[in-house]
């Protein structure tokens, strides 16, 4: 794979990887539920750290990041609206990962390849928080203290200064 061919590689995952976290942020709004939303922001945050290693390569390639993906929609709200952006966003990470992978383990560049290797593990990570979520568990990232509360869900934006 040429070095070109390896820019482009990078800029085509780099705009589906900016549609899914653009869509993530946009599905946290709808999920309130406290257990599930402190796995958006960590799904969120993660992705954060996907976007920048993707502009780096890019970038070290002489290439500009791309940020012109495209805009998936999120669920209608309405009545189970949670459960429909998980599943859906279950699905999504699928979809990323079927179109992904294979050309990932074509890449010969060993530093690149891995890379990308772990940005797909924490995907596949994401999706299995995304269907146990839309399942109803609620231990994902871990469980509380008996008796904590949540103080009835999460405040409608992700940062608070």
């Amino acid at each position: 794979m040429s070095a070109a061919d390896r820019t482009a590689l990078f800029q085509e995952i780099y705009r589906e990887k900016v549609a899914l976290y653009r869509r993530h942020v946009e599905g946290a709004r709808l999920v309130t539920s406290y257990e599930f939303n402190n796995t958006y922001q960590y799904v969120v945050a993660r992705e954060e750290g996907h976007l920048q290693w993707l502009a780096d390569a890019i970038r070290e390639s002489g290439g500009e990041p791309d940020e012109s993906g495209p805009a998936l929609p999120v669920p209608a709200s309405g009545g189970d609206a949670a459960r429909a952006v998980l599943e859906d966003d279950a699905r999504t990470a699928g979809e990323f990962l079927t179109r992904w992978r294979t050309p990932v383990q074509a890449m010969a560049h060993a530093r690149h390849r891995k890379m990308l290797e772990l940005m797909l593990g924490e995907v596949v990570e994401h999706r299995r928080f995304f269907e146990q979520a839309a399942a109803g568990r609620e231990d994902l990232l871990g469980r509380r203290p008996a008796g904590a509360g949540t103080g009835g869900g999460v405040l409608p934006t992700r940062w608070v200064e």
